[in-house]
This record gives C-alpha cells, structure tokens and sequence, in this order.
C-alpha cells in the first residue's frame, strides 16, 4: 500500500480523498495557488506546497510543478480528483515516467477512450449501441449537410474532445446548420485546443442515465448501478439520483454488462463511468465515457455501501477488487444536490467573496461533502463548486424529505448559493412524480415561480441573520476572539440560573 499520496486538484474534492488517505493511513499531501493558500485542503493536508499563480495553467494544470511537489514530497502516488488533469493522459504517463503511481486508467485507455470520436469507433467494433451519426469528425459543412440529411433533423452537433457542455450545438433545421458548425469549430477549439466536431442524431426528450463501473488490474471488472443525471442546465448537471427510477432490474443488468464491454473493450483499469442516452422506449445508447471518479460519486457510495476511493486506491496499489458482481446489491435511494457560488437571480452569475456566516445541515440521512467554512473567500479563478449535499433514505420519496429538510437548514451567508433552487426543483411536482429528462430544468426555470413564502425557509433565514447581528454585534463591543466566550458565558449562564430554580 501507498505510504503517500499528492492530491493533485483543490476545493471539495481535495478534501474527500484527504479524508480517505487518513481512513487508510496514508499520508495526504496538497497543492495549492495563490488563491488557495487558506482553503481547507490545505489546512486539513500532512504537507501543502504552493505551485504557482491563480490561473490553472499556472498551478494546477501545471504539470512539471505538480510532478515535482510529487518528488520533493516523497509521494508514490498521484490521485487527480475530477476536473484540471483527471483525464490529462499527458499527465498519467508523465506520472508513470517519473515513477509515480497515478490513481486512475492508463495513458493508452485514457487516451482510448478521451475522444468522443476515437471511443465512437472503438465501441462500433465492440458491438455496443450508440446514437447514429459519425464516428468521426466531419471535415466540411457539405459533409454535415449530407450525414444531416440521411440520419434526419433534429441533430447534434459535438466537439470531439469535448465536455460539459462546450463546443455542443442543437440544430433543428439546415438553415441552422452552417451558422451552429461554424459556432461548434470555435468554441472547441477555445475550450480543447481541438477544432474537430462530430455529428449524431438527437434524441428527443432523452434521459442521462450513468453506468459506475470498477475494474481492478487484474482482468475483474464489475458494475455498481446506475445514476440519473438528467437534471442540467446548459448540458451541466447540477443534480444526480441513485438508482434511476426508470430503471428495473433487468434495464440495470443489461446496462451494466454493456457498461462492463465497453470498459474491457478499452482495456480500462480503476473507477470509470459509462454514459447513455435513453429514449422514451427505455432504448440506451452509448454516449461517452468518463475516465475519472465522477463529481455524483456519493450516491452511489450510498446506495451500495462501497468507498469509491478507498477502491481506487487498492486497485491503483495493485489489489484484486475484494468482490465480485454477485456480492453488488443496491439498497436505499440517494439524491444529490451540486450547490454553487453563484447567484440565481442574476442568471446563476459567479458569487465570489467571503463566506461570512455558514449553517451546515445535518441529521439523518444527510452527508455533505464541502470544501468550504465560515470566514474563507471563495475565490472567482475557479469552478464555483462549493459544496455536494446528499440525502439518504429507504425509498426516493424518504431521500427527497431529509434532503429538502437539509436544504432549509443550510445556510451560506456573506455570498449568493443555488441553494434555492434545489428548494424548488424539490417542490416541483414533476420531479416529485420523477418525470424527468434533459430539459427538465430548462422548462421548470421558464415557468413562473411561485413567490408565496416559505415559512420554514424564511425562519431559517431569519434565524441566520439575527444570530450574524448578535454575533456581528459582541464582536464590535468585545472583540472578534470574544465571540465564542461571550456566548459560551451566557449559555452557561442561563444554564445555573435555570438550576437553582
């Protein structure tokens, strides 16, 4: 087993594989930039050393800095987190080079696999189904206009090496065909440094359901359910459920073993995650995969009892998967809510600044993965992922009350949240009724809110700012390292009086 490992990313992330290095013993060791050098990753490592300015090609898409923190440090290996180098496979070989392990698939599979088009081509000669449409970049708009025509309108215009969204088009006609390639090219080449787009028949009114899979180094590999990520905003999810509910038994089996193909057929290793499209007939289509632990990885720790990054760690470390896919049993529902600096009522604008007061949800059911405390500023040079919340419970309808019971418990003072929004989604009927697809969000957002006030979310509101008033007001009168004293004094205060009664 490792004795060290250099976590190669910040923020929320950062801190859930820390918490995993010392579960197991092993030492954490962290980067940070300029920005970050107060951030909890940084305060909760064994070693942090800084490598460089805000902007990620500085610090933390800075390869030969993080190599040589990796050096000086002593790590054996390298975990990656999602987002900046996760699917860098420059970056896993650099790391196999140096003699550092690095957590995750292969330079080859990744590389395999990182192409939209290259896994398109790859998967056609393993039988798996995907959606019609090239397999490879189309070279002029006569092309487009040709396979447009044959496969019909509407289609969806894809950058190659793309993601979350970027170098991504709808067109619904060939008037707008031309105009969106064009728009497709430029924002993939800005994005990816890859100008090449693909082509393929868009689904109507689809489902995003993921395929979690697992394979150690050793030839076993294993599938761990699925998760429904059809709730996104500009083609990003913002929130993730396990098990879908659309799913049967029998969809999840055969997902999983088309899942498992795909994998096997990319010689893939570690934590991996197969994505589909699945029309109204429940059909499933390939789409990509993700050759990284994903950001919606807690629910489905949830609902099979496994740690994904425990796992990830033991097989990079060369250990067998310690089950097999008969041992794999899903239990309870799991439901998570991504929530973000940024501000709903200015169209979901970045929110950076300090965190002047927070009211963190517990109890029952709840997890929370955070990279974020009161007093820290959240910076603007990143992705304003703050914190995940996750509810737990026996059945879906369990999983939705503690999680909107959490929701009006938490409270981010000091900078705007999404937190109302999941307060909404959770309202909304359609949702509750899990009638769900990939324009659910964008339709929900266009109809009109309902404004009446809601009672328990205007008591925790008012309850966060008269405590911000107290405490604002003792710091003023006492002095800000009073605070707690102060009001530890007049709880125990209150507490004898009430004894001597």
């Amino acid at each position: 087993m490792f004795k060290k490992i250099l976590i190669a990313n910040r923020g929320e992330i950062a801190v859930r594989v820390l918490r995993a290095c010392h579960e197991m013993g092993i030492a954490a060791v962290v980067v940070y930039s300029d920005v970050d050098r107060a951030s909890l990753h940084v305060r909760k490592a064994d070693e942090a050393y800084p490598i460089g300015a805000a902007a990620a090609r500085e610090s933390y898409l800075n390869i030969p800095k993080i190599l040589d923190v990796a050096k000086r440090s002593g790590a054996d290996a390298v975990h990656p987190g999602y987002g900046f180098l996760s699917e860098n496979a420059k970056f896993a070989q650099a790391c196999a080079d140096a003699g550092v392990k690095f957590i995750g698939p292969t330079a080859a599979a990744m590389e395999a696999m990182g192409s939209k088009t290259r896994a398109r081509q790859a998967m056609e000669k393993a039988g798996v189904p995907f959606v019609p449409g090239t397999s490879r970049g189309v070279e002029s708009f006569e092309e487009a206009e040709q396979v447009a025509a044959r496969i019909g309108y509407p289609v969806m215009l894809k950058a190659a090496a793309g993601g979350g969204g970027k170098g991504m088009r709808l067109v619904d006609t060939r008037e707008q065909l031309k105009s969106s390639l064009d728009a497709a090219r430029s924002e993939a080449e800005r994005s990816f440094g890859d100008s090449e787009v693909y082509i393929e028949k868009a689904i109507v009114n689809p489902r995003h359901i993921e395929m979690q899979v697992l394979a150690d180094e050793h030839g076993n590999t294993v599938y761990l359910g699925e998760r429904e990520c059809s709730l996104q905003r500009r083609h990003q999810k913002v929130m993730e459920e396990a098990p879908s509910p659309i799913v049967d038994a029998d969809m999840r089996r055969r997902m999983g073993e088309v899942a498992v193909r795909v994998a096997q057929a990319a010689a893939y290793t570690n934590a991996g995650t197969v994505e589909f499209l699945v029309d109204e007939k429940k059909n499933f289509y390939f789409l990509e995969m993700n050759t990284r632990l994903q950001v919606e990885h807690p629910v489905t720790e949830l609902i099979t009892g496994l740690d994904l990054v425990h796992l990830q760690i033991r097989i990079a470390a060369g250990e067998k998967l310690p089950f097999t896919q008969k041992d794999v049993s899903i239990r309870g529902h799991a439901i998570e809510c991504r929530i973000y600096a940024e501000d709903p009522d200015n169209n979901y604008f970045p929110s950076p600044g300090k965190i002047t007061l927070l009211l963190a949800p517990s109890g029952p059911g709840i997890r929370r993965d955070s990279g974020m405390y009161e007093g820290w500023n959240v910076p603007i040079d990143y992705d304003p992922l703050l914190a995940k919340l996750i509810g737990y419970g026996s059945d879906r309808e369990q999983s939705i009350a503690r999680l909107a019971r959490a929701l009006n418990e938490y409270f981010v003072g000091g900078i705007k949240t999404n937190i109302s929004l999941f307060r909404r989604i959770l309202r909304d009927a359609d949702f509750r009724a899990a009638k769900l697809d990939t324009g659910f969000l964008d339709r929900m957002l266009k109809r009109p809110e309902d404004k009446r006030p809601n009672s328990k979310e205007a008591e925790v509101a008012a309850i966060a700012a008269g405590m911000f008033a107290a405490l604002g007001a003792t710091a003023s009168a006492a002095g800000g390292d009073a605070v707690e004293a102060a009001a530890l004094s007049k709880w125990k205060e209150a507490s004898r009086r009430e004894a001597l009664r």
